[in-house]
């Protein structure tokens, strides 16, 4: 079911309120995963403690919020007797997003993540320590796809376990299927993006569009709305409002890649260089340095997916800068911000949750460097 336009939540669940929640379900799982785990041996019941760590270590719970609020945003209540397991399976998108970070970290050959080794790194470091046999990078990685996979069979678990009436069930079933495809099948377009060379704008907008936009902020809202039983005009207002946040929420995140203060992004400053993203920022930079600069052109190619310096890091600021590509990402981030709160602002969601998905969508789009 649909609200009325401007229809108040009776309600509503502050953003801080919802960490603790799904924070509260998530440990709850976890803790219903010990029996199924212990018969295995201490090493899975380590793997499972790696993981339930990695989840449970900060993190602002982004994707169950915009859910959540989507339920809400549909007229739904918290004090309604389905709520519980509408918030518990919305909570399961933070096991997706355990996997999909570790995973991304070994295909990005990261070190870190939050200021704490990655899952394979970690893994790599104990295997080194107690002079095991064999290769420790190998070992790590290995021991760290596992753990992803883990996240992801649970995130299922989670959500069948969650106790939701079979007909907002089955409305979910097939937004969550979608959801899954589209995050692995972005992670495969970014990584052809990096070994093809592709360095068009539209190639990482669709990058951007599937890895990230589809599962951070788009599916989750279109989560609640199906859970709600929403019609399917507030279900496109969610949709279209989702994607365009979702991609400039990316947009924000590339420019933090490059330009980022490492205390913010818990990862060292440069990294996305180093990795060879093909990112919106630099298909900008490309597309403008091809036509005025091309020594610029060259400095930026050979310089991607090389582990460049501190200071090779602060020239190719300076050269992004000066191209014109960082102002012309802010101005995309801002023109997605506005035409999103459009949209927004035209459907039929409560006036509570139309305040909380502004102000979400502002602090995910915000500049922070």
């Amino acid at each position: 079911m649909s609200a009325g336009p401007g229809t108040p939540t009776r309600n509503p669940v502050g953003a801080g309120a919802v960490v603790a929640a799904v924070e509260e379900r998530l440990e709850g799982f976890f803790a219903t995963r010990a029996e199924l785990v212990e018969p295995l041996g201490p090493v899975f019941v380590d793997a499972a403690a790696a993981l339930r760590d990695f989840v449970l270590r900060g993190g602002k719970r982004t994707r169950p919020a915009f859910a959540w609020t989507g339920w809400l945003g549909a007229g739904r209540d918290a004090a309604e007797p389905e709520a519980d397991a509408v918030l518990t399976a919305c909570s399961a998108l933070e096991l997706v997003q355990a996997c999909a970070l570790i995973h991304d970290d070994i295909i990005d050959s990261s070190r870190t993540r939050r200021g704490f080794p990655t899952v394979h790194v970690d893994y790599e470091e104990r295997h080194r320590n107690r002079s095991w046999a064999g290769d420790s990078a190998h070992y790590g990685e290995s021991v760290a796809i596992l753990i992803g996979d883990l996240a992801l069979a649970w995130a299922d678990d989670m959500v069948r376990d969650a106790g939701l009436p079979a007909a907002a069930a089955a409305r979910f079933a097939p937004v969550w299927a979608g959801m899954r495809t589209e995050v692995l099948g972005g992670q495969l377009l970014d990584i052809y993006g990096e070994v093809s060379g592709d360095e068009t704008v539209a190639a990482a907008l669709r990058i951007n569009r599937y890895k990230t936009a589809a599962y951070t902020i788009e599916r989750p809202l279109h989560m609640g709305a199906a859970l709600a039983g929403a019609d399917a005009d507030l279900i496109a207002a969610y949709r279209e409002f989702g994607t365009d946040i979702g991609i400039a929420f990316q947009l924000r995140d590339d420019l933090l890649g490059v330009f980022g203060d490492p205390a913010v992004t818990g990862k060292p400053s440069g990294d996305d260089l180093r990795e060879g993203k093909r990112t919106v920022l630099i298909a900008e930079a490309l597309q403008r340095a091809d036509h005025s600069n091309p020594a610029a052109a060259t400095l930026i190619r050979t310089s991607l997916g090389t582990d460049v310096t501190p200071e090779q890091v602060t020239e190719l600021r300076a050269v992004l800068t000066e191209l014109g590509a960082a102002d012309a990402v802010e101005q995309r981030i801002t023109g997605l911000t506005e035409q999103a709160l459009t949209a927004l602002d035209a459907s039929t969601a409560t006036t509570d949750a139309k305040q909380q998905l502004r102000a979400m969508a502002l602090a995910a789009t915000a500049r922070a460097y």
